[in-house]
């Protein structure tokens, strides 16, 4: 089974975090936790926006064991509203909202974990508001 492994950096340091999404589901939820404590449910950092495209290329790949749970972490990315800055934030949601296109497809994927996520995913990019993405 292929893998995808990534090296999370935050403020210009990789602190020792080397996640495996692919592999086997148990390693996969282990480490779509990990990354979801460094790109999302605590608070929205630099990475997270650099993390994005990336993370959107695991949701497609059919290989990747957890890709309803790598849609689920994007979501918590856009939902997160506690920013250390609002411009950080932002560029973080704009990733995700660019990629709707992507969810959209996933929308009609063949695993029906992954066509829920899509969904939701897609309602929460199409109702989306917040103040760092308001418009000005």
């Amino acid at each position: 089974m292929a893998r995808a492994d990534a090296r999370v950096w935050i403020n210009g340091r990789c602190p020792g975090l080397a996640v495996t999404v692919g592999g086997d589901a148990l390693t996969s939820a282990s480490a779509l936790s990990d990354l979801g404590l460094w790109l999302g449910e605590l608070s929205v950092f630099d990475a997270t926006a650099e993390a994005v495209p990336f993370l959107w290329d695991l949701a497609v790949t059919d290989s990747v064991a957890s890709r309803s749970g790598v849609i689920q972490l994007l979501m918590t990315i856009l939902e997160q509203a506690n920013p250390p800055r609002l411009d950080v934030q932002y560029a973080a949601h704009q990733a995700v909202l660019d990629g709707r296109g992507l969810a959209e497809r996933l929308a009609s994927d063949g695993d029906p974990d992954v066509q829920t996520a899509a969904q939701d995913l897609m309602a929460a990019i199409d109702n989306h508001v917040c103040e760092a993405c308001r418009p000005a």
